[in-house]
C-alpha cells in the first residue's frame, strides 16, 4: 500500500466523518446541506496537482474570508448565530479540504474534523452521529499517526536531512512507496481505538451526569414534526399518510409474546366542538396548570399502579407538544428524559376538551405512562344543558337535506349509540377513501361530499357523522390523533408514524361518557406502514437500535447512573456471599496482603525485565538485512563521492534513477556506468538482489574507475 494515497484516504474519511456528524445535527437547513455535501465530493476528488495552481492557492486564502464575512453580515441581518457557526465550520472544512497543500494542511483538515464531531456531540447526538463517532475513533489514531510520520518526512526534506544511512530524504519516493506501511501497521494502529473507546466508555458512565440544561444549549429543533392545529380545516390537509417518520413508539404493559403486528391503539390528541361549515374550531381555548402531584398526573382519578394497564409512551418533539392519549386514560406519569441541574421541569397544560399540552425546558419530546381504565369504573358525571347545547350546535347555512338524510340513514334506530352505529356502517360502505378529494374547493364541503363526490379523506368522514348525528339531537364531537401502530420486533414496541395521522368521533352517551366512533373505511383508517420484506427488517432494526441510543446514551442521566450502580452493587455483593474466594479474602486484612502480594510480584516481573534486557541487547547480534543495507548504501556513497569528482553531484532532491538519467539526457561520457552502478544500486537495497563479496568488490573497482576517468581528463587537458 502505497504510503501517500493511504494517508490521504484516511484523512479524507475522517474529515467526511466529521462533516456528517455535523450535518446530522439538524442545524443545517436542506439545501445548505446538499452544498456541503456536493462541494465535500468536488473537493475529494480534486486532482492533487490542480491544488497546486495558483487559482487554488488564492481561493485557499480569500475563499474561508469571504465566507466569514458573509456569516457576519447575515448576523447583522438577524439570523440565528448557531445554525451560521455550524455553517462555517462545515464551509471552512470544504475550502481546507480543496485547498490543501502537504501534511500541515492535513494536519488542519484533522484538527477541524475533532471540532465538528465536538459540536455534534453538543448539537446533535443521534443514532446517525454514533455511528460516525465509531467510525472517527477507528480512523482517527491512523490518520494522526500518518499524519505526524508525513510532516516529519517533509519538514526534513524542506531542511535538507539525511536519514539513518547518511542519505538525502527523498519525500516523492517515500510518498509512493510500498515498504513504508503495511496492513499490520494499519490494523494495530486502528485497534488503539479499543483502548481509547475503553476509557471513553468509563468516563461516561462514571462522571457525574447533569442536564443539558446545564450548558444553556437547549433550542428549538427545525427538525420538530408538525402536529395537530387549534383548527381543523376541511381543504387544507396534507398527504400525511404516506409520511414514514416516526411520531412516538407505544410500550404496553401486558404484551403477548407473539404480539399482533398492527394495532389500533387510537391516541387522540385534541377535541373540536364547534362547526362552521367549512371548519372546526374551540369554543374555549383556555389552559390551566394539570392537576399535578409530583409527576403524576390525574385525568379521571389517581393511578393504581398495582392494577391498572399501562402504556409506555416515547414522544417525539411536535409542534404544538400536544400528549397524546387514549380515550380511557385515567391518569399519567411524567418518566424524565434527564435531570436537569438548573432550569424548570417539565410541566403540563389541561385545555379544554380534554387536551393536554407539555411545557419543557429541553425540546427533546416526552416520554411518559399511561394508566387505563378498569372494568368497574364509576359512570362519569352526566353533561350539563350547556354542555349538550355546545356539542350539538350546528352552521346556520347547514343544507336541509344532510338532515334529512341523517333521517333516513338512522331509520327505526331509538338508542343514540344505534343510531351512531348505523351513520357509521353508511359512511364505511357507501364512500371512498380520497386524500385528494374535490369536496374540499367547494363553498360547502360536507354537502359535496355527502351527495357530490363521495369520496374523501379522514376529516370528511368524521366531519359527516359528527354533524349527522347532530341533526338527530345527539352529542358529538371531532377528534385528531394517531390510530394505531406497527409492532417493532427488536425494540417490543408499536411505532406510530406520522401517516398514521387521523380524525374520528366521539358521541355522548348518557351513563356511558363519550364513545369512541370511525366512520373512515377500516382498511384506510388502519396504520399504512409495511410489516413484512426485508425493507420493514431494516427499518424495524435502525429503529429500535436508536430508540436504545436515545434512551440509554443521549438520554442517560443521573437516574439510570444511580440505577446503574446499585445493579453493580447488588451483583458484586450477590457474587461474594456465593464465591469461595471471598470466603478467603473474607476481611479487610487478608484482602489487603492480597493485593500488596499482588503488587510485589507485578514489581519483581517489572525489575527481573529491565535487569535482563541490556544484556540480551549486547549480546544479541546485528540482523543480517541490517548488515546488508548498510553495505549496499555505503556502495551508493562511494558512488556519490565519484560524481563529486567527476564534476556532477546528485543534488539532495533528486532521486539517484532519476539523477542517472538526467546525465544520460545532457550526453556525460561517464553516464552509461553511472545508471548502470545505480541500478545495481537500487536492485540491491530496495529489491531481492543480494551482493556477495566478489560483486561489492567489482562495484567498487568500477567506482574508483570513474573517479580515474577525471584524472585522466584532466592530465590530457
Amino acid at each position: 500500500m502505497r504510503f501517500g494515497l493511504v494517508h490521504r484516504i484516511m484523512t479524507d474519511a475522517l474529515a467526511a466523518l466529521g462533516l456528517f456528524a455535523l450535518i446530522t445535527s439538524g442545524e443545517l437547513n436542506r439545501w445548505v446541506t446538499v452544498a456541503i455535501v456536493l462541494g465535500l465530493v468536488a473537493a475529494l476528488a480534486l486532482p492533487d496537482r490542480w491544488q497546486d495552481l495558483r487559482l487554488v492557492r488564492h481561493l485557499g486564502v480569500i475563499a474561508p474570508i469571504g465566507l466569514l464575512s458573509l456569516q457576519i453580515g447575515r448576523l447583522g441581518l438577524g439570523s440565528p448565530v448557531l445554525p451560521l457557526a455550524v455553517e462555517f465550520a462545515a464551509g471552512l472544512q470544504v475550502v481546507r479540504l480543496a485547498t490543501r497543500r502537504g501534511a500541515a494542511h492535513d494536519q488542519q483538515v484533522v484538527v477541524l474534523a475533532l471540532l465538528h464531531l465536538i459540536a455534534g456531540t453538543v448539537l446533535g447526538g443521534g443514532i446517525t452521529y454514533g455511528l460516525c463517532f465509531l467510525g472517527f475513533l477507528i480512523v482517527a489514531p491512523g490518520a494522526l499517526v500518518l499524519s505526524h510520520l508525513r510532516r516529519e518526512v517533509e519538514g526534513n526534506y524542506r531542511q535538507g536531512a539525511r536519514d539513518r544511512t547518511g542519505l538525502p530524504v527523498d519525500v516523492p519516493r517515500i510518498l509512493r512507496s510500498r515498504r513504508v506501511i503495511g496492513k499490520q501497521f494499519l490494523l494495530f494502529t486502528c485497534l488503539l481505538s479499543v483502548p481509547i473507546f475503553l476509557f471513553t466508555a468509563v468516563l461516561f458512565v462514571m462522571f457525574p451526569r447533569v442536564g443539558l440544561s446545564l450548558l444553556l444549549l437547549n433550542h428549538g429543533r427545525p427538525e420538530r414534526m408538525i402536529g395537530f392545529s387549534d383548527k381543523v380545516d376541511l381543504g387544507g390537509v396534507g398527504k400525511l399518510r404516506s409520511d414514514p417518520t416516526i411520531a412516538m413508539r407505544v410500550e404496553p404493559s401486558e404484551l403477548a409474546q407473539d404480539p399482533p403486528l398492527r394495532v389500533a391503539l387510537y391516541l387522540r390528541g385534541t377535541a373540536f366542538d364547534q362547526y362552521d361549515g367549512r371548519t372546526w374550531s374551540r369554543t374555549t381555548t383556555q389552559r390551566a396548570p394539570a392537576d399535578m402531584n409530583g409527576s403524576t398526573v390525574r385525568i379521571r382519578r389517581p393511578p393504581d399502579p398495582t392494577s391498572d394497564r399501562k402504556l409506555t409512551i416515547d414522544l417525539e418533539p411536535i409542534d404544538p407538544p400536544v400528549v397524546f392519549l387514549p380515550n380511557d386514560a385515567v391518569a399519567m406519569r411524567l418518566l424524565g428524559r434527564g435531570v436537569a441541574v438548573i432550569g424548570q421541569p417539565t410541566t403540563l397544560l389541561a385545555g379544554p376538551e380534554g387536551e393536554f399540552k407539555y411545557v419543557s425546558p429541553e425540546d427533546r419530546g416526552l416520554r411518559y405512562e399511561v394508566f387505563l381504565a378498569g372494568k368497574n369504573e364509576p359512570p362519569p358525571r352526566p353533561m350539563s344543558t350547556a354542555e349538550r347545547a355546545r356539542y350539538l350546535s350546528l352552521p346556520a347555512a347547514l343544507p336541509s337535506r344532510i338532515g334529512e338524510l341523517a333521517g333516513k340513514w338512522t331509520g327505526s334506530a331509538t338508542t343514540p349509540y344505534a343510531k351512531a352505529a348505523a351513520v357509521e356502517a353508511r359512511l364505511r360502505t357507501e364512500y371512498r377513501y380520497d386524500l385528494e378529494s374535490p369536496s374540499g374547493a367547494d363553498a360547502n364541503p360536507l354537502d359535496h361530499f355527502l351527495f357530490e363526490s363521495k369520496r374523501g379523506h379522514c376529516e370528511f368522514y368524521s366531519t359527516a357523522m359528527a354533524v349527522l348525528l347532530r341533526t338527530q339531537g345527539i352529542p358529538t364531537r371531532n377528534v385528531t390523533g394517531f390510530v394505531g401502530g406497527t409492532f417493532n420486533r427488536f425494540g417490543r414496541y408499536y411505532a406510530v408514524r406520522q401517516g398514521d395521522a387521523h380524525s374520528w368521533v366521539e358521541v355522548y352517551v348518557d351513563g356511558e361518557g363519550w364513545r369512541r366512533f370511525d366512520p373512515t373505511p377500516p382498511s384506510d383508517a388502519a396504520p399504512q406502514s409495511e410489516i413484512t420484506g426485508v425493507l420493514a427488517f431494516m427499518r424495524d432494526f435502525v429503529e429500535a437500535a436508536a430508540q436504545r441510543w436515545n434512551r440509554n446514551v443521549v438520554g442517560y442521566d443521573l437516574k439510570q447512573q444511580v440505577s446503574l450502580f446499585r445493579t453493580v452493587r447488588d451483583r458484586y455483593a450477590s457474587l461474594r456471599e456465593s464465591s469461595k474466594v471471598a470466603s478467603t479474602l473474607g476481611t479487610p486484612r487478608r484482602a489487603w496482603l492480597f493485593v500488596l502480594g499482588v503488587a510485589l510480584i507485578a514489581l519483581g516481573g517489572y525489575w527481573f525485565r529491565r535487569t535482563r534486557r541490556p544484556g540480551e541487547a549486547q549480546k544479541s547480534p546485528k540482523k543480517a538485512d541490517e548488515l546488508s543495507a548498510q553495505r549496499v548504501v555505503a556502495l551508493y556513497r562511494a558512488l556519490e563521492s565519484a560524481l563529486v569528482v567527476l564534476g556532477v553531484p546528485r543534488p539532495p532532491s533528486v532521486p539517484p534513477l532519476a539523477h542517472a538519467l538526467g546525465l544520460e539526457a545532457l550526453g556525460h561520457p561517464a553516464a552509461a556506468e553511472v545508471r548502470a552502478l545505480t541500478q545495481i544500486y537500487i536492485e540491491a537495497r530496495f529489491g531481492d538482489r543480494q551482493l556477495d563479496e566478489a560483486e561489492r568488490k567489482t562495484f567498487n573497482d568500477r567506482v574508483r574507475a570513474l573517479k580515474q576517468l577525471r584524472a585522466e581528463e584532466q592530465e590530457a587537458a
